[in-house]
């Protein structure tokens, strides 16, 4: 009989904890969260397509789009985010004190970052490299003719340490003028205090596009086509709520998810009648993925319609539908030969 009676107890032990995965268990983060009614979001100082406000204080971008995301599957409303602008150097430890849930600041996932800040990254909204933004009139046209060359860059950035291993690789003698605030970064540059400003290539790219002073104009310069690191761009939470680091992650899921299948703010109510099972469960038609995470069923329903897709959020605000018009290049989902690739959502 101990052998029956063994394999019972495993049985059961497996019916229990089968049972107890389909239910998600509240960490003191999401508590948080959800009794303030709020998500207290991170950004960058002002980045135009990823994270700036405008005239009337209203922030838009796509990294802006990520914690509306968030704040559509916690409360059914996209709106109910407070946002706190960050430098470089405070970014990691807001999200560490408590100061905000999470940051969308454009940090690039490392080693050291997800394993020694106490943080997790849970997805990669963007993909990017660090580039080089110059004035033409030095009539450069590689990055290896800048030895010499005086670089911007903003401390406590992994450009800051890509610099200088690109600059010791290949025995190139550079000076740097490093500035925290990048409202006063980017002015040094236009100053003429600097040669050079380095950072992710899209950062330039918003640069150029929305920040030249007058008389200087964007067509005055130019990005040089080297691309010297690999930078994955994505959100940060803290160690130990795994379930308010799993709704940061299937928020940005559910927009490459609904992306992949065609769902779009406008169609969105049309494809509840769908046919597919993969759509039925992403929209909340057949009932369990909400449960999972612990939200409401129609948690990715309302991220649709009140952000939209990824596609859409991209386009309209880095891509063509912005004054930055970057292609979706490694943006593109890996059904079109580019990286986006969202877990399955069942």
């Amino acid at each position: 009989m101990k052998p029956v009676a063994a394999a019972l107890a495993a049985i059961a032990a497996f019916a229990f904890s089968a049972t107890a995965a389909t239910t998600a268990c509240a960490g003191k983060d999401f508590d948080a969260v959800k009794a303030r009614g709020q998500v207290l979001c991170g950004v960058g100082q002002g980045t135009a397509g990823f994270f700036l406000a405008d005239k009337q204080g209203k922030w838009n971008g796509l990294s802006v789009d990520v914690c509306r995301a968030v704040s559509a599957a916690l409360f059914g409303d996209a709106s109910r985010v407070s946002y706190v602008p960050l430098t470089a150097q405070q970014r990691f430890t807001a999200v560490q004190s408590g100061e905000v849930d999470m940051i969308v600041v454009n940090a690039t996932h490392t080693l050291t970052r997800d394993s020694a800040l106490g943080l997790d990254f849970p997805a990669i909204y963007y993909y990017d490299g660090q580039g080089f933004l110059v004035p033409k009139r030095l009539g450069v046209k590689s990055a290896r003719d800048l030895g010499g060359a005086t670089f911007c860059v903003a401390p406590g950035s992994t450009s800051e340490l890509n610099l200088a291993d690109y600059a010791r690789t290949h025995r190139m003698p550079i000076k740097t003028v490093v500035i925290e605030k990048a409202d006063e970064l980017r002015t040094a540059f236009f100053a003429g205090r600097c040669d050079v400003l380095t950072s992710d290539s899209s950062a330039l790219a918003a640069v150029r596009a929305a920040s030249v002073p007058a008389p200087q104009k964007s067509e005055d310069f130019e990005l040089l086509p080297e691309i010297i690191s690999k930078e994955p761009l994505g959100p940060a939470v803290r160690h130990g709520d795994n379930q308010f680091a799993d709704i940061v992650r299937w928020s940005l899921y559910a927009m490459i998810e609904a992306e992949e299948y065609g769902i779009t703010s406008e169609n969105v109510d049309e494809m509840l009648k769908s046919d597919n099972p993969a759509i039925k469960r992403l929209l909340g038609a057949t009932p369990g993925m909400g449960k999972a995470l612990g939200v409401d069923e129609k948690w990715a329903y309302e991220i649709v319609r009140q952000v939209g897709n990824y596609g859409q959020s991209f386009e309209r605000n880095v891509g063509q539908g912005s004054a930055l018009k970057i292609a979706h290049g490694l943006n593109r989902l890996w059904t079109q030969g580019g990286l986006q690739y969202a877990w399955p959502v069942r």
